[in-house]
């Protein structure tokens, strides 16, 4: 969004003209403000345009904020701006931790111990299935004029052979979008924050997004899940929800590509998580973990 624009959100929620912003870096996807008031400072999400076209529900991701602040791993909510959608909560003061840190071993602890306080926690409204939210994507580029890339067919049979594996599996809330810019370290504990793909779905695809985002090596992986309380047996089920994570971002990156007005290579986007999804699909035991 262009300043005016900007501006004119930070106005059209606070009208006193007692606020100052800043914007904060983050996702490709929303706009995200620091706003300092009288009263404190927080945060102004302004969603962006046509994002219920990338399955988001803002409904549904405010509720999942409130829980993540009830079980304090999120900041509170301060208001919900409506009918646009727009959320504000309070302000955590830190920074998203890099890559590297996130890999070492107490780190990924800190990360595993986080992730099962939210899975452990009360239900949220929702539901996250990455097999249906890639047919939605799938269904909402081809009837914007997309050209679905080359391994899509074969990564879709995969991605049914998958859910069918992961079918019974009692469904928990989750976050589905562990990016490194979705965590804040304030130099005391870890947050999470953006809940706007929360749902409930499968445990394993949220340590399989970290795993898979952070480019966690076998070793790590390995860390995540005994420090989540997990054996290695689930390591091949790890690998699953890796290409299932992957496929995800990929047929978002698509669906971004006819819909977004932003100037960023979302082609080249997808084109790298297929490749990745591929190369996960190719290492050993992967065939193995799909046949249980």
């Amino acid at each position: 969004m262009r300043e005016p624009d900007l501006a004119a959100a930070v106005a059209r929620v606070w009208p006193d003209g007692a606020s100052t912003w800043e914007p904060l870096g983050g996702g490709i996807t929303n706009a995200n403000l620091k706003v300092a008031r009288p009263d404190g400072v927080v945060v102004l999400r302004i969603a962006g345009r046509g994002t219920d076209l990338l399955g988001i529900d803002r409904a549904v991701e405010l509720e999942a904020t409130r829980s993540a602040a009830a079980l304090g791993v999120g900041p509170r909510v301060v208001d919900f701006v409506e009918p646009e959608g727009w959320l504000v909560t309070s302000f955590v003061e830190g920074e998203p931790p890099s890559v590297e840190r996130l890999r070492e071993h107490e780190q990924l602890a800190r990360v595993a111990r986080l992730l099962r306080r939210v899975h452990d926690g009360p239900p949220i409204p929702g539901r996250f299935d990455a097999l249906a939210v890639v047919e939605a994507y799938r269904r909402t580029a081809v009837a914007r004029g997309a050209t679905l890339p080359a391994p899509f067919d074969e990564a879709h049979e995969l991605g049914r052979q998958i859910a069918d594996r992961r079918a019974a599996e009692p469904l928990a809330p989750c976050h589905n979008d562990l990016l490194t810019a979705n965590f804040i370290e304030d130099g005391e504990r870890l947050w999470l924050v953006d809940w706007e793909y929360a749902g409930m779905g499968d445990r394993l695809f949220d340590l399989g997004n970290f795993a898979v985002n952070h480019e966690l090596d076998a070793e790590q992986q390995a860390l995540l899940l005994h420090a989540y309380g997990l054996g290695e047996e689930a390591l091949g089920d790890l690998k699953l929800m890796r290409f299932m994570s992957d496929f995800r971002e990929a047929m978002w990156g698509v669906v971004q590509g006819v819909v977004s007005e932003l100037g960023f290579d979302f082609d080249g986007y997808a084109a790298q998580h297929f490749e990745r999804l591929e190369r996960t699909a190719a290492e050993p035991g992967f065939h193995a973990a799909l046949e249980g």
